[in-house]
């Protein structure tokens, strides 16, 4: 279906609310839209919502399935105020993920669970909210594909992440259950990256409830939300293997002439499967699941 606008489609969501999970797709450029819209729908979420200007196209075959809102995600906060207007309308207790276009989410057992079951089960252990880390994903050959993206030699980092406290800005304590962290692409090459960009760690999945609000971070305003686990045990969590970073990097002129190549020994190719994250300890089954 296509929207007019996002205020069209906002008040569409309150007349005809969408059925969840609902996935939240901002497109920045032309990179892979097709395979990010397949691979979320794929993964069985209700209703995918697509955010794009008018200039991108999307395959036929994709048009009847996704919900397209027309909408320029380059504007600084344009995505952010997007999702909080859409957590407004959203009925309350549904589910609601967002990534960017050439993101794939991925998660425990996804080639044989659909993001139904996650959900069901995740809510069951009374969870609102699922943290994700942003593994970055960067083409083995910068030759072959200089704007840094391909899917058949995409690799990833199999060591190099740390997690730090946060601790409160009023009292300078740790938060109860909330971390950041690091690693991939985006520490290896922290002097290209603001400060504010470097952390890997996204509450992706969550549910909408009346004032939530998104920071910028990726925190929300509701400090459970922002937690890596329950006080009773571990909880899963979810990866979204994306070529962003290696994108950003290699279309700025400051660091694309300085990168060559972002293999290092500890590159290893990504084989698509969630058990290769698992293994690697990039996301939590989960005590149960």
């Amino acid at each position: 279906m296509m929207h007019s606008s996002l205020e069209g489609f906002l008040g569409h969501a309150k007349t005809a609310p969408a059925k969840g999970p609902v996935a939240l797709i901002f497109v920045e450029d032309k990179v892979e839209i097709a395979t990010t819209l397949r691979h979320h729908l794929d993964l069985g979420f209700a209703t995918v919502v697509v955010f794009m200007p008018d200039a991108f196209d999307i395959p036929y075959d994709l048009e009847t399935r996704i919900e397209r809102v027309p909408y320029d995600c380059s504007k600084r906060d344009a995505v952010f105020d997007a999702i909080n207007k859409v957590i407004a309308a959203a009925a309350p207790g549904c589910w609601l993920y967002y990534c960017y276009n050439a993101e794939y989410l991925f998660y425990p057992f996804c080639e044989s669970r659909n993001v139904v079951e996650l959900l069901g089960f995740h809510a069951e252990e009374r969870r609102d909210a699922m943290l994700s880390y942003v593994i970055d994903l960067y083409a083995g050959d910068l030759v072959a594909a200089p704007n840094g993206v391909s899917l058949d030699t995409a690799h990833l980092d199999k060591s190099g992440y740390y997690a730090q406290s946060r601790n409160d800005p009023q009292t300078g304590h740790p938060l109860d259950r909330q971390l950041d962290f690091y690693g991939g692409v985006r520490w290896r090459y922290e002097e290209h990256i603001p400060a504010a960009s470097r952390k890997i760690d996204r509450i992706s999945l969550f549910r909408a409830k009346p004032d939530l609000h998104l920071f910028d971070d990726h925190r929300f305003s509701e400090p459970e939300y922002n937690t890596y686990a329950c006080p009773w045990h571990h909880n899963l969590t979810a990866a979204i293997c994306s070529f962003r970073t290696a994108k950003a990097l290699k279309r700025n002129p400051g660091s694309s002439f300085e990168i060559d190549n972002f293999r290092w020994h500890n590159s290893a190719p990504f084989d698509w499967h969630s058990r290769q994250l698992l293994d690697l300890g990039l996301m939590e089954p989960g005590q149960w699941f």
